[in-house]
């Protein structure tokens, strides 16, 4: 009865404590499982007419039972009224083995002092419990005049805070009103500024463009007729009855006047393609930036660039590799100005890998080379990332540094302007004031890196 009693109420004094039933749940269900293991072994007890193994099993159970107690730290603060419970459990684990190996009249002799000493420990275990309850009521009414106490001063505080608040958000509105105005002021001061610049400037690209193109039309149309004449002669020359070794000397420099021609129809139409770069490298974006799929037009100018290719040289094959961020949704862009910037960098890519499987096409080394561009994006922190990627030439020190300079181009002479990449690198950091950067390592590939603030 003793243990009943002692675990009884120290599992219900533990539970009313500490609330374990609102703020801990999953503990509360292990104490009232123990409370009625308590009440089964007690039952059980009496049942078996006082059984000595039952006796027996509470000891186990209480050790159980403290040991959870001590091995969570939700029951830290109980801990000392626990250990309170242990003197009175030490005396009756001594009674009760004394009563199991002493004689009968040893024991009797001794039965009293025991019996003595564990009321003198239950009833100072109850003693100590009845304190601490005393002591958690003057507690709580302690906690209970602060609080109120803390609702005065805090009614007080939000008072104040309140008036502070007021005048606050009156500076601040006054300040935004004013920094709103001077913003203004300087972007419409910047506004002008850069109309003014690009006004001069596509005038003067304008009338360079003018000038240059009226005698390169001339050249290409004279160069196109001539190469027509060139064939027209050569036919009237076979229709002749002059000797044959005559025919084949003047068919010969026909030829050579033909091919110098064409010579000059192909540099003319480069020469044209380069204006024609000058002319859209100085043409002012429209500014206006609209939600816009980035992935979507990723992919669209990806497959644009690849399948350009894929028109010039049809032995050309590559894999396109997507990773995109499918969380990214719409993100407020200049879509013709960025797709330029997509279209330049895949060209440049596939143009690069295509480049090393022409080169490495006989060497045993790279015969399971396979050209591969790649493009990520991620969207995080505020920020779009964009990384398009290659396995191709890659390109060294001394040529990453020259890059993003207009006119620079490591393409063969006729297969570039050289004002790609400088068009990409201005849209990516003046038009979107992000970044554009390149890392690339010689024979093994290249990288390039765009980041946008959203």
């Amino acid at each position: 009865m003793e243990f009943f009693l002692l675990s009884f109420f120290l599992i219900q004094f533990i539970r009313k404590r500490l609330e374990t039933a609102v703020k801990s749940p999953e503990l509360d269900k292990i104490l009232v499982f123990a409370r009625y293991a308590s009440i089964g072994l007690m039952a059980a007890y009496y049942i078996f007419n006082q059984s000595t193994f039952i006796h027996w099993l509470w000891y186990p159970f209480l050790g159980g039972l403290f040991w959870f107690l001590y091995n969570h730290g939700e029951y830290k603060q109980i801990r000392s009224l626990v250990q309170s419970a242990i003197p009175f459990i030490i005396v009756s684990l001594i009674g009760d083995f004394a009563h199991l190996v002493l004689p009968i009249k040893i024991y009797n002799r001794w039965d009293n002092y025991i019996d003595t000493a564990k009321a003198f420990a239950l009833l100072w275990l109850f003693a100590l419990w009845y304190n601490s309850q005393k002591q958690q009521k003057a507690l709580e009414r302690e906690r209970e005049e602060q609080r109120r106490k803390d609702e005065i001063n805090e009614a007080k505080k939000d008072a104040l805070e309140y008036l502070v608040n007021e005048r606050t958000i009156e500076l601040t509105r006054q300040k935004e009103e004013l920094q709103k105005t001077l913003d203004e002021l300087k972007a419409t001061q910047n506004q002008l500024i850069q109309s003014e610049k690009m006004a001069s400037l596509g005038e003067l690209t304008a009338g360079i463009a003018h000038e240059i193109q009226n005698p390169l039309n001339f050249v290409n149309n004279f160069s196109e007729v001539s190469v027509e004449l060139c064939q027209e002669l050569e036919e009237e020359i076979n229709k002749t009855t002059i000797a044959d070794a005559d025919k084949e000397y003047i068919n010969g420099i026909i030829s050579d006047l033909s091919q110098n021609q064409q010579k000059i129809t192909h540099h003319g139409k480069r020469a044209d393609s380069i204006v024609k770069g000058m002319l859209q490298h100085s043409r002012a974006s429209s500014g206006t930036k609209e939600p816009t799929d980035v992935n979507a037009l990723a992919d669209e100018y990806m497959r644009l660039a690849y399948h350009g290719l894929r028109a010039k040289d049809k032995e050309f094959n590559a894999a396109l590799v997507t990773d995109f961020d499918p969380t990214m949704g719409k993100v407020d862009v200049m879509p013709q100005d960025l797709g330029r910037v997509f279209l330049n960098l895949f060209t440049n890519a596939f143009y690069a890998v295509a480049e090393k499987k022409k080169l490495n096409k006989d060497n045993p080394a790279f015969a399971n080379y396979k050209p591969e561009v790649k493009i990520i994006t991620k969207l995080f922190g505020g920020k779009l990332y964009i990384r398009v990627s290659d396995n191709g030439t890659g390109m060294p020190e001394s040529v990453i540094s020259k890059i993003f300079q207009p006119f620079f181009t490591t393409k063969p002479t006729g297969q570039g302007t050289g004002l790609g990449l400088s068009m990409s690198y201005d849209i990516i950091t003046k038009s979107h004031e992000g970044t554009l950067d390149v890392t690339s390592v010689a024979g093994e590939g290249t990288e390039f890196k765009i980041t946008l603030p959203v």
